[in-house]
């Protein structure tokens, strides 16, 4: 069974879902650019198309990536921290599922190109995949994005909150935002292949 289809047939955490298992997920064997953002939404775990909703939208202007490249698994893995819809909380979406990426990601990201840029999108992916950075605040962590690379980049999610910490902080998008295109364009360019799902 491929692991496509054995992350579709999870059902780990099934009892803690209110809505049932859905896991989002799109990656191949050639994907040079990884996104590990925080869970599916309603929206998505209605469409089942990973950032099929206005965060999304915003992520995508954010990278530069058009809807075909964004959605094209030969380029870009879309793995969040939990694959499946969390279900609602007091102030907003659960966080995701704890059993989720300790499961699946090292199984994930193994099928992907060593040479990856993965982009770490909000506050659950960094303190996984930064963990010394665990003193540092989200905006510290994207405001010194330049140590992280080229391995990864942090970003904070890309959610209506967004609006004011772009507000708040314009070296984001005069800064950070022009260095996330170049080294997403960068990856692209590299990756000459059309390699099939896993």
């Amino acid at each position: 069974m491929s692991l496509h289809q054995r992350i579709a047939d999870c059902t780990i955490c099934a009892a803690n879902l209110p809505h049932g298992p859905r896991p989002v997920v799109q990656f191949s064997p050639t994907s040079r650019v990884l996104i590990i953002g925080q869970a599916p939404g309603s929206k998505v775990h209605a469409s089942g198309i990973p950032w099929d909703d206005p965060s999304g939208d915003r992520l995508r202007e954010w990278t530069g990536l058009d809807n075909a490249t964004f959605y094209d698994p030969a380029k870009v893995a879309l793995v969040p921290m939990g694959f499946c819809y969390p279900g609602k909380g007091d102030g907003g979406d659960l966080p995701p599922r704890p059993e989720c990426a300790p499961q699946w990601h090292a199984e994930v990201l193994g099928v992907l190109p060593e040479t990856r840029l993965t982009l770490l999108v909000g506050s659950y992916a960094q303190a996984h995949y930064l963990p010394q950075t665990r003193k540092l605040s989200l905006t510290k962590r994207v405001e010194q994005f330049e140590d992280f690379l080229p391995r990864f980049l942090p970003l904070p999610h890309p959610s209506w909150r967004s609006t004011l910490f772009m507000r708040k902080n314009p070296w984001f998008e005069a800064d950070v935002v022009p260095a996330l295109q170049r080294a997403i364009a960068t990856q692209i360019q590299q990756d000459g292949t059309h390699g099939t799902q896993f």
